[in-house]
């Protein structure tokens, strides 16, 4: 068995809505080990951005445990959960979320000037998270100046640079066409297979598949299994059984008041 990075213990979220409790999560137990590499699969308005956020520490649980890498996350003050996501996680979002009047290699620099590293380390680190997602010969281009392969590899380049326990990726290929998205992936791949544990969300199946698990997350609850939601699922497919549930879901409200 390996060391535990993730764990997740009876999760439960709940959000406020005028005078409702509305769950978004429900009894969540999770268990991610090092070197994992683990595909979280879902609808739009499954749970599964709010299960993301609260592994990586953007948000906390209304109930339930949580211990990142050997630290109960519950217990921790704001400034110690600000540490605990500049070294323990790194973020890759959908739309990169690149500042665009940086170069490349000021915008992978960022979380280790947040991290008091020293500036001639912090450049050296950058050109070598850099060079170890292909773009090398791209420091100095600015966002407007790379296809968006490129400027998720960027962001994947930042959220590598403080060396972190987990990768959180989050829909990294939605902003991008299939041959860029097909090398993110690729990318993925060859960070997993040098022991990066990665965490992925995504309603598209073809992507999902390239996990080395998958997990379903459906109303807010995590499941092992989803029949409905095969590798020959198109996410359009994924995105009408979503629809569908909505409407019963909505159906049962409405029949209820």
């Amino acid at each position: 068995m390996g060391n535990k990075i993730v764990k997740l213990e009876n999760i439960c979220k709940n959000y406020q809505q005028e005078e409702i409790s509305v769950p978004a999560l429900k009894d969540v137990t999770l268990e991610v080990e090092e070197g994992d590499y683990l595909a979280i699969m879902g609808p739009s308005g499954s749970g599964k951005s709010t299960l993301m956020n609260i592994i990586g520490c953007l948000d906390l649980p209304t109930s339930g445990n949580y211990v990142l890498d050997g630290i109960d996350i519950l217990s921790q003050n704001d400034n110690n959960l600000a540490e605990v996501r500049c070294h323990k996680v790194g973020f890759v979002f959908q739309n990169f979320q690149l500042l665009n009047e940086e170069t490349a290699i000021e915008n992978v620099k960022l979380p280790l000037s947040f991290a008091g590293v020293p500036y001639a380390e912090r450049t050296e680190r950058a050109q070598a998270a850099l060079e170890r997602v292909g773009l090398g010969d791209r420091l100095k281009f600015r966002p407007t100046q790379l296809s968006g392969g490129q400027k998720q590899r960027v962001a994947i380049a930042r959220a590598l640079v403080n060396e972190p326990k987990i990768l959180l990726a989050d829909e990294p290929t939605g902003a991008l066409d299939q041959k860029s998205g097909a090398q993110v992936m690729e990318l993925f791949k060859q960070l997993n297979d040098e022991g990066v544990t990665i965490i992925m969300i995504t309603h598209d199946a073809h992507i999902a598949k390239q996990a080395k698990k998958i997990m379903y997350i459906v109303d807010g609850e995590l499941r092992e299994s989803m029949p409905e939601y095969d590798t020959e699922t198109s996410p359009s497919q994924i995105d009408e059984i979503a629809d569908e549930t909505a409407i019963t879901n909505n159906e049962e409200v409405a029949s209820h008041e």
